[in-house]
């Protein structure tokens, strides 16, 4: 397999956990909201925390679940010619995306939520402002860690590709799948 090939499927492994806990956070986020909803309609006890949790847990399903999205192939494509393309022609689109588009804008927001958003909020210890809020800078975090993590299964899946191009090993059905939009 080679140190690229343990890299690559150490930072499929991680992923797939990170995605199933987001999968998880969108279960609580709902029984956050029963909950809720319960006692504010119930008992007429109203606080705003639970809110801010729910919000705080969607951000968390999103932010740790595009990586996992990258890694099964799921997001959205734009079909112009790709689905006209052999499955060599569409690891050297893949490639391109990953490469010019996917890696340095992963990066670079990752740099900038970190340095504009996450750190100042986390030296400060900021709070939310109503009555009952939650702390902020923990879920501040989450949106320079899931871009890190978003370019780190980019990374897996250049390195992936450029193995399958190589000949050293092939892509799953999976990683080469495109679903033709509806005639």
């Amino acid at each position: 397999m080679g140190l690229w090939g343990t890299l690559s499927a150490s930072i499929d492994r991680v992923n797939q956990l990170l995605g199933k806990a987001a999968s998880i956070m969108i279960l609580l986020s709902c029984v956050v909201s029963a909950v809720n909803a319960l006692l504010r309609y119930t008992l007429d006890i109203s606080n705003n925390w639970p809110l801010e949790l729910q919000w705080y847990l969607f951000a968390a399903a999103v932010m740790l679940g595009s990586a996992y999205t990258l890694k099964r192939n799921e997001h959205v494509r734009v079909d112009l010619i790709y689905s006209q393309l052999s499955d060599r022609g569409r690891i050297y689109v893949d490639l391109f995306g990953l490469m010019v588009f996917l890696m340095p804008a992963c990066i670079l927001f990752a740099w900038l939520s970190w340095v504009s958003l996450f750190y100042p909020s986390w030296l400060v210890s900021e709070h939310s402002l109503n009555a009952g809020g939650l702390v902020r800078y923990p879920v501040k975090f989450l949106l320079p860690f899931g871009f890190f993590m978003l370019s780190l299964q980019g990374l897996s899946e250049i390195i992936k590709r450029i193995s399958a191009l190589n000949g050293k090993s092939t892509l799953s059905a999976a990683d080469l799948h495109y679903e033709k939009p509806m005639q």
